[in-house]
């Protein structure tokens, strides 16, 4: 879990031209979701920059290396989006954080020209951080063993961090997509070190929620690659305006198209609200799933059941 620095600032870099830190010490990565594992990372990351009397520095980048890389990147799935990113960058307590343009220049560098290039002459690195299964560069051939022999050239330090186990298996970007996919919402946050959030905008819908009692925004993502978690209802936190409701939330299908992430209709019943919800932004916050979605025999059938999904809402948000 976090432990959060409110208090400190993190500087944000876009080039490095100019960057200036005092002995930095460095990770790398792309750090989608910024979970357990990298959090691990992050957290040796600020010891060892103490250690040495140095600043943290992470390395990440944008857009996401695949949509430069990789034709029809349509299917990829993101667990944070930019600025989320940023803000738990933020909360980490690391002293400086380079989002650096990922081109289609940059991505046929060599590891050799990475190292010397960025690491070495612009960002005089003194020491880096690696995790276990740390792989960079053109054709993945920034091995570790291959970075100590750079590291042995070039005068700087390196440590390896090992796999963080959670539910004696690796905690990893790919697993936390899967449970959320799958809707295991619990599993995700367990991985994650705090809960899925979801930011989006509230767009016209058919009403039909209203007429039976329990009126829905529909929400689209604000970001096309953002993931979407499996079908099914479950209970979120809405963040609206600089307050908090309790909910609960459909991922269904729609049948038109929409630019949410495999084109899934998005909608929540807010607890105790009453306004116009249109065109507001929203923050939506996955706390656990009530159960599949499903067909009902009718309007009397659906509203019956949706007044037990309330009732099941409203425990799992109280035991959070």
């Amino acid at each position: 879990m976090f432990v959060d620095h409110k208090d400190k600032h993190v500087k944000i870099h876009t080039d490095i031209d100019h960057f200036n830190a005092i002995n930095p010490v460095v990770t790398i990565g792309t750090f989608d979701g910024v979970h357990l594992g990298h959090q691990k990372v992050i957290a040796r990351l600020n010891g060892f920059a103490r250690e040495h009397g140095g600043e943290s520095v992470i390395f990440t980048f944008y857009p996401h290396p695949r949509l430069v890389t990789k034709a029809g990147a349509s299917d990829l799935r993101l667990l944070t989006t930019l600025e989320e990113k940023k803000e738990l960058f933020a909360r980490s307590g690391v002293d400086h954080l380079i989002v650096y343009p990922f081109t289609k220049s940059f991505s046929e560098l060599t590891y050799a020209e990475f190292v010397k290039q960025i690491l070495v002459d612009k960002m005089k690195t003194h020491c880096l951080v690696v995790g276990y299964d740390h792989r960079f560069g053109k054709n993945r051939e920034g091995s570790f063993e291959y970075l100590q022999s750079c590291a042995d050239q070039y005068g700087f330090l390196i440590e390896k961090l090992e796999a963080l186990l959670v539910d004696e298996a690796n905690v990893s970007s790919t697993r936390i997509r899967n449970a959320l996919q799958d809707g295991r919402i619990e599993n995700a946050n367990r991985n994650l070190g705090y809960r899925y959030t979801l930011h989006g905008t509230v767009v016209e819908g058919q009403r039909v929620g209203r007429k039976m009692g329990f009126p829905t925004a529909n929400i689209e993502a604000s970001d096309p690659y953002k993931l979407i978690p499996g079908y099914g209802v479950y209970a979120v936190e809405v963040k609206l305006s600089g307050n908090t409701y309790k909910g609960m939330l459909n991922i269904g299908t729609r049948p038109t198209f929409n630019k949410n992430a495999d084109n899934r209709s998005i909608e929540v019943n807010i607890f105790n609200f009453e306004g116009d919800l249109y065109h507001k932004e929203v923050t939506l916050v996955f706390t656990g799933k009530i159960r599949e979605e499903q067909k009902f025999s009718g309007v009397e059938a659906l509203t019956e059941q949706l007044k037990k999904d309330k009732i099941a809402a409203l425990k799992i948000l109280s035991d959070d």
